[in-house]
């Protein structure tokens, strides 16, 4: 698999089952969203609502993503 030759070589943070499961919603809701806008179908609003629905959902899973790969040195945790 690319992405996974791709983590080895860089770092891909300490949760990478976050990045695969918010790659793989993104491109879900992508999908559905560009067949809604450009295929000939009759439910094609829904398939739109959904698939930008499901992409502004996938910005907690990257927030998530995010938030646990920041690193903070134990002397600034005032602990």
């Amino acid at each position: 698999m690319l992405l996974g030759r791709l983590c080895r070589r860089r770092s891909c943070g300490r949760c990478v089952l976050f990045l695969y499961l918010a790659i793989l919603v993104d491109v879900v809701g992508l999908v559905l969203l560009l067949v809604g806008i450009f295929a000939s179908l009759s439910y094609w609003d829904f398939l739109v609502y959904t698939g930008a629905l499901i992409l502004a959902l996938s910005l907690l899973l990257w927030t998530t993503w995010y938030s646990i790969n920041i690193e903070l040195p134990l002397e600034q945790m005032n602990l």
